[in-house]
């Protein structure tokens, strides 16, 4: 996960210098980006021959569907992997802006924000909200690959959202 995740904010990059990021060494990242690729989680990049040859993601972020009735058991419990492990490494890195917070200048640390809320909405409504906060998070994408779209003095920032029905013990839908 940490090579995708370099890959998709720092990419292309060969597997020696994933393995200076991520204190590695070259021959265990070049092992984990060829597994990656069997499984079409990256491909390489263009230019670069043998220990110098580049690799990318082929698109930014994960999208998987396991929604339908149609999804197995299988794919189902992959997604669910997914997901797990995903959310996991994010809450690993909100706890490390939350500690590293007092060193933060304070325009910095005015900032920051964290939230959380419950709302009772139909289906439609909670679909409308997704998609409203989906768009917000969309607006500033192309600095995510393109370096010179980044204003000065922007830093990388993450933001997880997610929109589901809540099931709490005695709470009945209306």
């Amino acid at each position: 996960m940490a090579i995708i995740e370099l890959l998709s904010i720092a990419g292309p990059l060969t597997a020696t210098e994933l393995a200076d990021r991520l204190d590695e060494s070259p021959a265990n990242c070049s092992w984990h980006l060829r597994k990656l690729a069997q499984h079409g989680f990256v491909e390489e990049a263009e230019g670069g021959k043998g220990r110098q040859r580049p690799w990318q993601v082929p698109g930014l972020g994960f999208q998987w569907d396991n929604k339908h009735a149609s999804a197995s058991a299988e794919e189902r419990r992959a997604a669910q992997a997914l997901s797990d492990v995903t959310m996991s490494r994010a809450l690993d890195r909100l706890r490390e802006a939350q500690l590293r917070v007092v060193d933060e200048t304070d325009e910095w640390r005015d900032a920051q924000e964290g939230s959380e809320m419950v709302a009772w909405l139909t289906a439609e409504e909670l679909r409308e909200m997704n998609d409203a906060i989906t768009a917000v998070l969309d607006r500033h994408i192309e600095r995510l690959t393109d370096p010179s779209q980044r204003p000065e003095g922007s830093r990388l920032c993450e933001f997880v959202a997610w929109g589901v029905p809540t099931y709490l013990p005695g709470v009945e839908p209306a």
